[in-house]
């Protein structure tokens, strides 16, 4: 199966601390709005998945959306989860720590592509 959304070592780290602060967590990529196109970390349920979201997948047993509109200019890149030095605009769990998550991107091969397209992807 080909992952729409992984996640670096430094991220799942971060993630874990979080999760140990506060519980289940979830992740939205933002599109635009207050802290550009970021990863947004919240409590599990804190943040209303609408019907125009897509489900991409897991990270470390979260579940990460982004709103169908944004996918569809993504669609053809797998979103890797990182962490960085600085903040973000303060509301994802992270700005406290000092850290922000950040959305690095590669495209899909061909045969990536072909597969998700037969049905390999998660949404």
């Amino acid at each position: 199966m080909i992952l729409r959304v992984l996640a670096t070592e430094a991220a799942l780290e971060l993630i874990d601390k979080l999760k140990r602060q506060h519980g289940p967590l979830m992740f939205h990529q933002s599109g635009g709005c207050c802290d550009g196109s970021a990863p947004m970390c919240y409590p599990n349920g804190e943040f209303r998945v609408g019907s125009n979201d897509v489900h991409l997948g897991e990270i470390a047993d979260c579940p990460v959306y982004m709103d169908a509109d944004q996918f569809a200019y993504w669609r053809h890149t797998q979103l890797i989860i990182d962490v960085v030095p600085g903040r973000g605009a303060g509301f994802s769990l992270e700005a406290p720590e000092g850290l922000r998550f950040l959305t690095r991107s590669r495209v899909f091969t061909d045969a990536e592509a072909d597969a998700l397209a037969a049905g390999g992807s998660p949404s």
